[in-house]
Parts: C-alpha cells; structure tokens; sequence
C-alpha cells in the first residue's frame, strides 16, 4: 500500500481516536505505519505491534518479530536466532522470535486499543503530557520503552514527517 492509499484508508481512525484521547493522529497513523509496514504486515488486525501478555485468551497470536536488548538471555515462547550487533555505536543482540501479539476483529478496533494501551500503563504519563505533539510524544513513547529498536524515535519521526504532508 503507498503511503497516501494508507493514510486514506486508516486516517479516519487515527483522527476520530485523536477526538477522543487527545493523541495526535500524525503519531497514532506514524506508529501503525512504521509498525505494519505502511499496512503490509497486520495479521489480525494488529496495526502497532501491541503484545499479548498470556498467550491463552483467543485474542492473540504468534507472529514473528525482531527484538532488540543487551541481554543475551531473554525469553520467548519461540526463539529463532539472537545475533550482537553494533547499533548506534552500542552492543545490542538482535532477535528474531515468535511472540504473542494481539489481535482484532477490525482496524477500528485496533486503534482504540492502542490509545487506551497508553493510558493503562503508567510509563507513559510523560508521553500523553505531551499528546498533541506528535514529536513530543513518539520520544516519550520511545524512552518508556514502546520499541526495543534503539533507533525507533529517529525513525518514526521520519514517518511522521510524511504523514504530516499526507494528511
């Protein structure tokens, strides 16, 4: 999907989650952008790349995702390889896993989830005191720990200046 085909398709739900909570809808529609791949990759819905946490509900399912730490001994249902790598002049390892994610019915359903993810987890106060600026926010998303990429706020800004053009 080209970058304005997603932005007319999922724009509406981004901007009516933005009436509701406040979020900006540039950040909301960068983060499923930059997490679905520009809408390539959302098996089940799952636009923003939100994990399940038990795995046992009927609402998840394991996909397969990249993981960044500086642990080589984190756990997943399913590891596939852990790789170091220098990111940013830093030692990471690299995974490639499988890991439960949430699903959803519809796109609309997704969205709704995702803003209320933010407000049920305390880390991201700091985040949605800064919730109209869609700058502000995605580094706050980023040092609470949204992403484990280390280059995750410079990237997502990027999508977002797209978006912001688009929209």
């Amino acid at each position: 999907m080209k970058p304005s085909e997603f932005v007319a398709a999922y724009g509406p739900f981004a901007k009516e989650t933005e009436a509701k909570t406040g979020i900006s809808a540039v950040a909301i529609l960068a983060q499923a952008a930059l997490e679905s791949g520009w809408g390539k990759a959302a098996p089940g819905n799952m636009f923003f790349g939100v994990k399940d946490t038990d795995g046992v509900n009927g609402n998840e399912q394991l996909l397969t995702t990249t993981e960044f730490s500086r642990r080589a001994d984190l756990k997943f249902p399913e590891i596939i390889s852990v790789t170091p790598v220098v990111k940013n002049g830093q030692k990471f390892f690299k995974y490639i896993v499988k890991d439960y994610f949430r699903k959803y019915n519809t796109p609309e359903e997704c969205f709704t989830d995702h803003t209320k993810f933010f407000f049920e987890n305390k880390r991201y106060a700091t985040a949605l005191s800064v919730r109209s600026d869609p700058y502000k926010f995605i580094d706050e998303i980023a040092k609470a720990g949204y992403a484990t990429a280390p280059d995750y706020a410079p990237l997502l800004k990027s999508v977002a200046a797209m978006i912001e053009k688009l929209l």
